[in-house]
């Protein structure tokens, strides 16, 4: 297994495939809302590819907001989820983060993905609110207090 920044159109446009795939056709996102300004390889954004014996399996993205690492758009295809592979995107997402700096990470995860952030040490710091017809919590994590 490979987590790899994304520096080519080609593994960028991988990377909007799988998305498209979990977002759009599996939980019903519309495809207006799950793309953004932030989807070009000089947006700011740092994208990341997981590839898993030799298929591109899952990706994530991270870029800078309000001081804090802010993850975002993480997703695995169907068949590849019981591989640890999600464990090693936020992984990477906050390797980058602690590269760049940023001493908290954030993101909007699913309710349903809450008991998995909260094992790599994330909190819930808000109520349940609703996101593309999806719900989901602020979650937040110090990355100075994870690494001690």
């Amino acid at each position: 297994m490979n987590i790899q920044a994304i520096t080519s159109l080609e593994d960028l446009e991988a990377a909007f495939s799988i998305r498209k795939q979990v977002f759009v056709e599996e939980q019903g996102v519309p495809l207006a809302d799950e793309f953004d300004e932030f989807d070009s390889l000089d947006s700011g954004c740092v994208h990341i590819l997981a590839v898993f014996e030799g298929q591109r399996v899952g990706t994530g993205r991270i870029r800078a907001a309000d001081g804090k690492g802010k993850l975002e758009r993480i997703c695995i295809l169907p068949p590849y989820r019981a591989f640890g592979i999600g464990k090693q995107i936020i992984a990477g997402l906050e390797e980058l983060a602690a590269m760049k700096g940023l001493l908290q990470v954030k993101l909007h995860g699913q309710t349903q993905a809450k008991g998995f952030y909260e094992k790599l040490g994330y909190q819930a710091s808000s109520a349940e609110f609703m996101e593309d017809g999806i719900p989901h919590f602020l979650m937040t994590k110090e990355l100075i207090a994870s690494r001690i």
